[in-house]
């Protein structure tokens, strides 16, 4: 095993977070577009910031195989949260922008990290994800 991480939750979508070891918490909100108060965060903007972080890493290798300099690489994860006939399901839009790039061969990059990307990976088949340039 390379890593692991674990985190302990407490009173669901309007509870608490924490990482452990290392203690770093988060209180937790329902949205207010779910008729929560919007107070503190929720799992889709957990995990949507740990998509554009991984992605964008994933964005860095792929790039560099390419001869593309990517510090400029901008990466968005949208996650969206919506009823379906069992419950509630995730769908992912995953957006790069790569400034200097032709947008072929940008097109290519996107593609090719969303089959190394550690995230894409878990999801596939899964969850529905959209790719596109900014």
């Amino acid at each position: 095993m390379a890593y692991s991480t674990a985190a302990k939750a407490t009173g669901g979508r309007e509870g608490r977070v924490i990482l452990s070891p290392g203690g770093f918490g988060l209180a937790m909100a329902l949205p207010e577009a779910l008729g929560g108060n919007g107070q503190g965060m929720n799992p889709e903007q957990l995990f949507a910031m740990g998509y554009a972080t991984c992605f964008g890493s994933a964005i860095l290798a792929i790039s560099r195989k390419h001869g593309i300099d990517p510090q400029k690489a901008e990466i968005t994860a949208e996650v969206t949260l919506d009823k379906d006939e069992v419950s509630f399901a995730l769908a992912v839009t995953l957006s790069l922008r790569l400034p200097g790039v032709a947008p072929d061969v940008a097109e290519k990059v996107l593609h090719e990290a969303h089959q190394i990307c550690p995230y894409s990976r878990a999801t596939r088949g899964n969850v529905p994800v959209t790719l596109k340039l900014a």
